[in-house]
């Protein structure tokens, strides 16, 4: 079971396109509701793009840039949070964190497919 349960995460980390429509599915067999399972699934595996950015930057270029990529995230979160207390003169970190997080979504799942395209196109170039 816990190897079963290892192929499954290492799958969605590979393939985090994947892991939408798992969660999407999942989610709409529990709730029946289509709205509602979208936006938990684009949640759910945003850490999944998160993670399958930091594993493609560690094989193309051969160094781990972690640090990069946590930085990126702590300065998208002031920008929200600056943002947030700009207009509304208040912070709500609900919607700070909801905003926060569904901009990591479109960043890193363009990033991930831009980053998967530039391997190709590398490895490609190689052969």
């Amino acid at each position: 079971m816990v190897k079963l349960l290892a192929t499954f995460i290492a799958t969605m980390v590979t393939m985090p396109i994947l892991a939408i429509f798992v969660v999407y599915w999942l989610s709409y067999i529990v709730t029946k509701d289509k709205k509602r399972s979208f936006r938990l699934s684009v949640d759910l595996s945003t850490v999944f793009f998160i993670i399958a950015v930091h594993y493609l930057v560690i094989i193309i270029w051969g160094n781990s840039y972690l640090w990069v990529i946590l930085l990126l995230l702590i300065m998208i979160g002031m920008l929200f949070v600056f943002l947030q207390w700009k207009y509304n003169e208040e912070i709500i970190f609900r919607k700070v964190w909801k905003g926060f997080w569904r901009f990591n979504f479109l960043l890193f799942s363009l990033g991930y497919l831009s980053l998967v395209i530039y391997g190709l196109v590398l490895r490609l170039k190689d052969i």
